[in-house]
């Protein structure tokens, strides 16, 4: 069974474009931001150094006249008591002596030199806020990081689109490749159309893995031809056979009942090895997409596992109306009521075996030692079994091939239930 497509979601062709995108971002910012501290250091380093220049012309003065000179420049002036300085440095001053920039109000910004002579300190005050170059120019400085930041991103995505699409152009081409195989529909020799790196390595072995899939399937169609053969020729026989013996009058009531139920076992096993073969197939059983009636098929079964039931004092209630209806083919419910059925029936020694419809469901109750989930699985057998454990590993395959929500569970210490949805009514 094969369902639509789903489109193809570019999941890492996207987480590449992002991460060349984000990367470009960050290295803009960062190096937006050495710019920044760049701007600002070099202006500091120039206002410093004229500082100290002007530091060595007073510290001469003095020690030649005595006096502090005049400045040379109209922005820097020398104060020598605290007091004296701007509002606020002085306290500031005193918490961090060896603090030597300082903020003002009103836009003001100040560089403070301390002046140490032999007979006198003072501070050299320079207020450098005319003097300021970044400051002025930081939010046009800004806005052109950011513009900048924005078109090497928006480069980044276009280059990382071309990038992403180059290299995951081969992945995605493999992947459609791939989703278009079948069991009878298998590329070969495709590994060729691909590059000699990690996409054509992973190409190679997945066609390698190709080439052991189709000889599995040549092997296990053969086995389907041969089976569906040596499995058909014994029945056929066996019901010629009771055909022939049918028409003797010497045969006893009895014998003749038993005949009758050879025959119908028979016919049952040849429904049940053609619907086996066409799972192993994966063909649509016959009948596929209909429904059928549940109650007829369901009597005719009780009748064919009735001889589980002899020498067990067992009561089976049937409780299901005419009109209930199972979403599956009539040789595909066959099996799976017989195999549900025929398990009741082999692992309950006495007591009531109860099946009931009722709430949108088909109920099967039995009390003794029953089956797990686990018994699904092929070769998976209850203590009480005395088969081969295929039943209910057909009965589970049967359910998942159709959507059939089969359920198998011990509701109670002792009490097995297997459940199954019945199609409702009017819809059937």
């Amino acid at each position: 069974m094969t369902g639509g497509t789903a489109a193809p979601r570019h999941r890492l062709r996207n987480r590449l474009m992002l991460a060349f995108a984000a990367f470009t971002l960050a290295v803009t910012a960062l190096f937006g931001l050495y710019a920044v501290v760049f701007a600002y250091t070099v202006e500091d380093m120039f206002f410093n150094a004229m500082l100290e220049r002007e530091a060595e012309v007073q510290l001469r003065h003095r020690t030649g006249s005595g006096i502090w000179a005049t400045p040379r420049e109209s922005w820097m002036r020398v104060v020598e008591d605290a007091d004296g300085l701007p509002a606020g440095i002085a306290a500031t001053l005193r918490a961090e002596p060896r603090r030597t920039e300082f903020a003002g109000a009103d836009g003001d910004h100040y560089h403070l030199r301390a002046l140490d002579a032999p007979d006198a300190s003072a501070w050299l005050v320079a207020e450098v806020s005319g003097q300021l170059v970044v400051r002025p120019q930081r939010n046009a400085l800004l806005r052109l990081l950011a513009w900048s930041g924005v078109a090497m991103a928006a480069l980044a995505l276009v280059l990382g689109w071309w990038l992403a699409r180059r290299t995951t152009a081969p992945l995605s081409r493999l992947a459609g490749l791939m989703a278009d195989t079948a069991p009878d529909r298998l590329p070969a020799a495709f590994a060729s159309e691909f590059r000699d790196d990690e996409v054509g390595l992973l190409a190679r072995r997945l066609e390698d893995l190709v080439a052991r899939i189709r000889a599995f399937v040549a092997r296990e169609r053969e086995f389907t031809r041969d089976a569906s053969h040596e499995l058909r020729t014994p029945l056929a026989v066996i019901r010629g056979s009771t055909e022939r013996l049918a028409t003797d009058p010497a045969l006893s009531a009895e014998a003749r009942h038993s005949l009758a139920h050879i025959r119908q076992s028979a016919a049952s096993l040849e429904q049940t090895v053609d619907a086996l073969l066409s799972l192993a197939r994966e063909e649509a059983l016959p009948g596929s997409g209909t429904s059928t009636g549940v109650l007829a098929l369901l009597e005719r079964v009780v009748v064919d596992q009735s001889p589980l039931l002899e020498g067990k004092d067992i009561t089976v209630d049937i409780d299901v109306p005419a009109d209930a209806v199972m979403a599956l083919p009539a040789p595909a419910l066959n099996i799976l009521l017989s195999n549900l059925v025929g398990n009741a029936f082999a692992h309950t020694r006495e007591g009531l075996i109860s099946i009931q419809a009722h709430g949108g469901h088909l109920w099967i109750r039995n009390p003794g030692a029953g089956v797990r989930a686990a018994d699904l699985q092929p070769f998976a057998k209850a203590e009480a079994s005395t088969g081969f454990g295929l039943g209910l590993s057909i009965a589970g395959r049967l359910c998942e091939r159709y959507g059939i929500d089969l359920v198998i569970e011990e509701v109670e210490p002792g009490h097995m239930v297997a459940r199954l949805p019945l199609l409702d009514r009017h819809r059937a």
